[in-house]
């Protein structure tokens, strides 16, 4: 039997684990969010974003991916994974590796770019700045690159 203090304390570390890796909707952990995509059988939508300095980063986040008529359509096809690359607070280490292989990897020059792969990670669809307007018009975007599935 648990103590009332390690029952706390239990409680509190895994509350702080949930909240590191999923931000309204959002996991920052690539290759969990990997796991999850092969698991539940969906492809990736991946964010590369200058949180705190890119004005066009702000403007699709506060129009369009945080909204719950995006996050709620978004993901039934996708998981959804940021990768944030912030100039100012705070990132591990660990997280700051990742996100800077990543975008080596996918050879991101612009900020935002909105990357779909498959779940291996494989990409079909790049999108580079924020020609979104709409919620709806996002969501038309990822309809039409998921019956495509081509890379463009």
């Amino acid at each position: 039997m648990m103590t009332p203090i390690k029952t706390i304390a239990t409680l509190l570390i895994a509350s702080a684990s949930l909240a590191t890796a999923t931000v309204k909707g959002w996991t920052t952990d690539f290759e969990a969010a990997k796991a999850q995509a092969k698991k539940e059988g969906k492809s990736l939508l991946i964010d590369f974003t200058g949180s705190d300095w890119c004005p066009p980063c702000k403007a699709l986040h506060k129009d369009i991916l945080s909204k719950k008529a995006f996050i709620d359509s978004a993901k039934k096809n996708f998981v959804l994974v940021e990768l944030d690359f912030p100039r100012k607070g705070d990132q591990s280490k660990e997280l700051k590796a990742q996100n800077k292989k990543l975008a080596k990897d996918y050879k991101i020059r612009a900020y935002p770019t909105i990357l779909l792969t498959d779940a291996e990670g494989n990409p079909f669809k790049k999108v580079e700045g924020n020609p979104f307007s709409t919620v709806a018009s996002f969501n038309d975007m990822l309809k039409k690159a998921l019956s495509a599935k081509k890379f463009k």
